[in-house]
């Protein structure tokens, strides 16, 4: 497909989008299909010849929009709204044409500041306590997950490295295994199902916090929790409170990212998850109790209002949101109610430290690759070396200038010394040295050492040769 196709056919597709939507009405919500249905209406492997454009068009409408739940329809009632609109089709169609892949500022700049600008939009909007933001000399900030399930398991991950790194900064002797089997966080037991999920992925336990009459998690029993878990000898460190706001970030045309011996003596920073509007029946977790305990317990608190979170931006609902002054992170999807579609949940943090301390890694191959240019750079400093291959990665290529037999030498006189190892190459007619920077436990100063001595005999090399 060529540019010129690909427009007469983006054009058809965005009629068909567009009638798609208009008669939605007109379709049955909910298919009339059996498992396994669409496996006998298909190939059973790829065809060796591309179908037309109007035979796969006439197979979605034959083949996969009789499997399809249409949850744009009127007629859907079922678990929660996902939000469509026109401006975010359109969106994501640039994003994909855009194709970055934003995972850290230089891979695409723009990516990583609109989606940071956006979330401070969106958390004034909310009226988030300043603290959340990420504008001037903040130290919050928001990063868009890819759901609230996500978002949940970021911030347990999160807490769990800040407490771990906590106890072991005051007693060293303690292992991260002696700490992990200890930890544990609490949530209502009207928490989604993600939160036990988190858990189990965390490696820690997770302890439901039995609801009142109208399902919300209160003060008086998780107080009551946390002092039986310390008095076992846990260390309480998570909390999530659940308020179904589930908000999603505005798409401004670019959908998101285009956006955790003395064990017992350490009875420290637990995590609570609260939430805002339950999956179940939209339940709201008291906050205002919530919050303060956990904030005197050093616990960790996550609100989750995946659902209810767009309903914050309304004056008359703002309300509910009342004591996430008192949380560490806060979570809701935009693509429930604001028109941005799947998937785009926002999750903002006090201290974005909290998360960039526990996330962040410095790759070993990268690692790898900045001290060979570290060496290249050495190399290129003295005259008598050349370098004779561009390097792109962990290797550097290089020699002395002037003949094979001044190289083979030199080479002679480093793995004798066996202070260092290289092993050399042929390219063309001449022989090359090969530095490789193979260990993940090499340091800068092993490259200096390194290129220090093979001066020390490249200058004996060459006094020998005048001799």
């Amino acid at each position: 497909m060529n540019a010129s196709e690909f427009r007469r056919r983006g054009k058809e597709m965005v009629d068909y989008v567009a009638n798609y939507m208009e008669g939605i009405e007109g379709r049955q919500v909910y298919p009339d299909v059996e498992p396994g249905y669409l496996r006998p209406l298909i190939p059973a492997a790829a065809p060796q010849e591309p179908d037309t454009f109007e035979d796969i068009i006439n197979d979605v409408e034959k083949i996969i929009m009789p499997g399809v739940t249409h949850w744009h329809s009127p007629y859907f009632f079922a678990y929660f709204p996902t939000a469509s609109s026109y401006p975010a089709m359109l969106a994501d169609m640039l994003c994909g044409a855009i194709g970055c892949i934003g995972f850290s500022w230089a891979a695409s700049p723009a990516c990583t500041e609109l989606e940071t600008v956006m979330m401070d939009w969106l958390g004034k909007m909310l009226e988030l306590p300043k603290a959340f933001l990420n504008e001037k000399a903040g130290e919050g900030g928001g990063v868009i997950q890819g759901s609230a399930s996500e978002a949940t398991l970021v911030a347990l991950l999160a807490a769990r490295t800040k407490v771990i790194h906590r106890l072991q900064a005051a007693s060293p002797e303690l292992t991260q295994a002696a700490i992990m089997e200890k930890l544990v966080a609490y949530s209502s037991d009207q928490a989604h199902s993600s939160v036990e999920r988190a858990g189990l992925i965390g490696g820690v336990k997770l302890k439901a916090i039995p609801s009142d009459g109208n399902f919300a998690m209160r003060a008086s029993a998780l107080q009551e929790a946390l002092e039986r878990d310390k008095a076992a000898g846990l260390i309480p460190f998570f909390s999530r409170s659940f308020n179904y706001n589930e908000v999603q970030i505005i798409n401004y045309f670019f959908h998101g990212s285009c956006f955790w011996c003395g064990l017992q003596k350490f009875i420290i920073n637990p995590k609570m998850v609260a939430t805002l509007g339950t999956t179940t029946c939209c339940s709201f977790d008291n906050l205002l109790e919530v919050g303060p305990i956990c904030n005197k317990e050093d616990i960790w608190l996550h609100v989750d209002a995946a659902y209810a979170g767009s309903a914050f931006i309304c004056p008359e609902f703002r309300h509910l949101l009342n004591g996430v002054e008192f949380a560490d992170s806060f979570n809701f999807n935009p693509h429930k109610w604001l028109l941005v579609n799947f998937d785009c949940s926002a999750m903002w943090v006090k201290k974005r430290t909290d998360l960039t301390g526990a996330f962040r890694l410095d790759p070993t191959y990268l690692k790898h690759v900045q001290l060979s240019h570290e060496f290249e750079s050495l190399v290129r400093q003295d005259p008598r070396f050349e370098i004779c291959v561009e390097v792109i990665l962990g290797l550097v290529c290089f020699r002395l200038k002037g003949s094979n037999k001044v190289n083979e030498a030199l080479l002679q006189r480093i793995n004798s010394a066996k202070k260092i190892h290289l092993v050399p190459c042929h390219l063309r007619d001449k022989f090359v040295l090969r530095f490789a920077i193979c260990s993940r436990t090499v340091e800068s100063a092993h490259v200096q050492r390194a290129w220090e001595h093979i001066k020390e005999l490249a200058a004996d090399v060459l006094r020998a040769e005048r001799e």
